[in-house]
């Protein structure tokens, strides 16, 4: 079984957001793996341990974002591709269509990615994907089970669980609870020195059509600091009656 994964270099979760001229600054940032991507990454070898086969993870990003595959060989990924972006401004749709250009000649069964990016969230690039290359996608999945050229998926939906039989091949993303991702080990993290890394520019890939990004930041910036809450006194009519008062004259929502 050939399973390629699509993953992210993110900021770390923990790093503090500071701005300067209006964007993000990266100076003295941690960059990780993201998160949801790291299910992906676990997923894909545990179907490789268990259908034989070999693990892609591939991505799209500066030269830095070739410690994010690092930590997917490390963690058991057979190989690795990785394409520059830096000279072309990208977003969801540019992402998509650069990846597919690098999937589309590849033999595979299964795509996997996260469910979405911690840094921007739109969840876009893996269904996007699956479009350019007209397969088959499930979203937001928390089993994945493959029996022969078909796979029995559940997901999440608003707090319930939806089975789906869906036929490969078919790209899926990964939502927490699929599996509890492994912690690369220090034979990994040594093998991982030597395992094959793949390293193209937009340019190699030949891509027909435009691939610049469709849309742009207009501003950036932080949300604004929360007020102090006040505690109403009185009894209990009193505090409903300050309280109507207080919605209406002061936040105006009724």
């Amino acid at each position: 079984m050939n399973i390629l994964v699509c993953l992210k270099q993110t900021f770390d979760t923990e790093e503090k957001i500071v701005l300067e001229n209006g964007a993000i600054s990266e100076d003295g940032v941690e960059f990780i793996m993201n998160p949801y991507d790291e299910y992906a990454v676990e997923e894909a070898i545990t179907l490789r341990d268990e259908h034989g086969g070999e693990v892609t993870v591939i991505t799209v990003g500066p030269e830095r974002a070739e410690s994010a595959l690092r930590t997917a060989l490390a963690m058991g990924a057979d190989k690795a591709v990785i394409v520059d972006d830096e000279d072309i401004e990208t977003d969801e749709y540019s992402i998509a269509k650069i990846l597919a250009a690098v999937i589309k000649d590849r033999e595979y069964d299964i795509i996997l990615g996260g469910n979405m990016a911690v840094d921007n969230g739109s969840g876009q690039v893996g269904p996007r994907l699956a479009e350019e290359l007209n397969i088959a996608q499930v979203t937001t999945i928390t089993k994945l089970t493959v029996d022969g050229g078909k796979a029995t998926i559940e997901r999440d939906v608003e707090g319930d669980i939806e089975t789906i039989e869906v036929s490969l091949p078919v790209l899926v993303t990964a939502q927490q609870g699929l599996n509890e991702p492994r912690y690369p080990s220090l034979p990994g993290i040594m093998k991982a020195k030597k395992k094959p890394m793949e390293r193209l520019t937009v340019d190699d890939l030949n891509i027909d059509g435009e691939v610049a990004a469709k849309t742009s930041v207009i501003e950036t910036f932080l949300p604004p600091k929360k007020e102090a809450g006040r505690i109403l006194s009185g009894d209990v009519q009193d505090q409903v009656k300050e309280l109507v008062q207080l919605l209406r004259n002061e936040a105006k929502v009724i």
